[in-house]
C-alpha cells in the first residue's frame, strides 16, 4: 500500500519536438532522430510486418533475440511500448517499492519528472558529479543529501549521452542509489568520445533502449530494458504491470531488425556521415559568433543571443523548426538535431537574415523539466 499517494497534477503539459499543429516541418531540427535514416533493413522489416495478426502475446522469439543480442538471460529482458511507457511503468513499480523521491539530472527529458509527479513523488535534481542540489528549505552548505528527506528508497535517472546537451555521464552518478536507470537512447548515436560505462558497470543498473531514434524510425514505437544482474524478480514485477501486447507487429519487426548485423553495419556508416554533417552545422553558428556547447551525440545546444530569442516562431513559419531548451531547464539555449546539408542551407539563410523583430506576446512558459 502506498502511503500519502497524490493524484496526477491537473493540466500538466508536455513539450516535445517533431510535428506539431502546423504539420510536419520541412526542416526539422527539433528531434534527435538519425537523419541518415531510415535504416534500409529495418524499414523493409517494418514494411513486411504482418499487421493482420496479433503478435505472439509472450513475444518469445523477440525476447530470445534481444537476450542473445546483449548476451544476457532472457529473464532480464523487459519489453515496453516505448521508452516513455517504460519510464512511467518503472516509476509506478518504484512507488510500490516505497520510493518517495526521484532524482533527476539538472537538464533532462521531461517524462522522468512527469512520471514522478503522476505518482505524487518528490523530485530533486543533481549535478554532473552526482551531487544532489539542495532541496527547498535545506542548507546549501550541507552534503547534498538533505536531512528533511525520509530514509526511503530512491530512484535515480541518467541518460548517456545526456539530453539536451549530449554529454557523457560518469559512472559515479549512481553511487549509493537504490534503483538506478541508465537511459541509453543516444548511445548508438554517440559521435565522439568514449562511454565511461564498461560491461561490468552496466550489469549493475537498469538499461533502457529505444532503437527507433538510431534507426531513423521514430514513428514506430517500441523499446525494451535490461534488468540488472540478480534483478529477475523485479523484471517479472514490471512485466506484471504491463498490459497485454505492448508491442504491435511493426514494433516487433523494428526490435528484431535492431538485433541484425545489417543494422549495426548501417549505423557505423551513418555515424561517419553524421560527424561530417555535425561539424558543418556547428560551424554555421560559430561563424556567427554564437557559443556552441560541447556534445558527443548527433545533437547539440547553442547559447542564444538575446536579440535572437523571438526567432523560433518566425522560423517555424518558414518551415524550419528548432527546440527551445527552456523545457529542459536550460533557458537561453536551443537544441538542434543534426540534419543534412540541404536543411542546413535553409537554416543558414535564416541566420544570414539577422534577428527578427520582437513579436507581440510573452515568451513561451516552461512546460516540462
Amino acid at each position: 500500500m502506498i502511503a500519502d499517494w497524490k493524484p496526477i497534477v491537473p493540466g500538466l503539459s508536455r513539450e516535445h519536438g517533431g510535428p506539431d499543429a502546423a504539420g510536419v516541418p520541412e526542416h526539422d531540427f527539433s528531434t534527435n532522430s538519425n537523419a541518415c535514416g531510415p535504416c534500409p533493413s529495418a524499414w523493409h522489416a517494418v514494411q513486411r510486418a504482418d499487421v493482420t495478426r496479433y503478435p505472439d502475446a509472450q513475444y518469445q522469439q523477440l525476447r530470445a533475440q534481444l537476450a542473445q543480442h546483449h548476451g544476457v538471460d532472457g529473464a532480464r529482458v523487459v519489453l515496453a511500448g516505448s521508452a516513455s511507457e517504460f519510464i512511467f511503468r518503472l516509476t509506478a513499480w518504484a512507488a510500490r517499492q516505497g520510493v518517495q523521491r526521484v532524482e533527476l539530472p539538472r537538464h533532462a527529458y521531461g517524462d522522468y519528472a512527469h512520471a514522478a509527479q503522476a505518482w505524487g513523488l518528490a523530485t530533486q535534481r543533481y549535478a554532473d558529479s552526482g551531487r544532489l542540489d539542495p532541496a527547498p528549505g535545506a542548507d546549501p552548505a550541507a552534503d547534498g543529501v538533505p536531512s528533511l528527506w525520509p530514509p526511503a528508497p530512491r530512484l535515480r535517472w541518467a541518460c548517456d549521452p545526456s539530453s539536451p546537451l549530449g554529454q557523457g555521464v560518469g559512472v559515479g552518478v549512481f553511487q549509493d542509489c537504490d534503483i538506478a536507470v541508465l537511459d541509453r537512447a543516444y548511445h548508438p548515436l554517440r559521435l565522439s568520445g568514449p562511454s565511461a560505462w564498461d560491461e561490468a558497470r552496466l550489469q549493475r543498473v537498469w538499461q533502457l533502449f529505444s532503437p527507433n531514434k538510431a534507426l531513423g524510425l521514430t514513428g514506430v514505437r517500441g523499446a525494451y530494458a535490461l534488468a540488472p544482474e540478480g534483478a529477475e524478480e523485479a523484471a517479472q514485477a514490471l512485466a506484471a504491470l504491463c498490459p497485454s501486447w505492448p508491442l504491435g507487429a511493426q514494433g516487433v519487426a523494428l526490435l528484431q531488425a535492431w538485433c541484425q548485423p545489417e543494422s549495426a553495419a548501417w549505423l557505423v556508416e551513418s555515424r561517419a556521415t553524421l560527424r561530417q554533417w555535425k561539424a558543418r552545422q556547428q560551424a554555421l553558428f560559430r561563424d556567427q559568433g554564437w557559443t556552441v556547447r560541447p556534445s558527443q551525440a548527433n545533437f547539440f545546444c547553442v547559447r542564444v543571443p538575446p536579440e535572437w530569442s523571438p526567432a523560433l516562431p518566425v522560423w517555424r513559419q518558414a518551415g524550419v523548426k528548432l527546440r527551445d531548451a527552456h523545457s529542459f531547464d536550460l533557458p537561453g539555449h536551443w537544441r538542434l538535431g543534426v540534419l543534412p546539408p540541404a536543411s542546413q542551407d535553409a537554416l543558414q539563410a535564416l541566420l544570414q537574415q539577422g534577428p527578427p523583430p520582437v513579436l507581440a506576446g510573452p515568451h513561451p512558459s516552461k512546460s516540462s523539466p
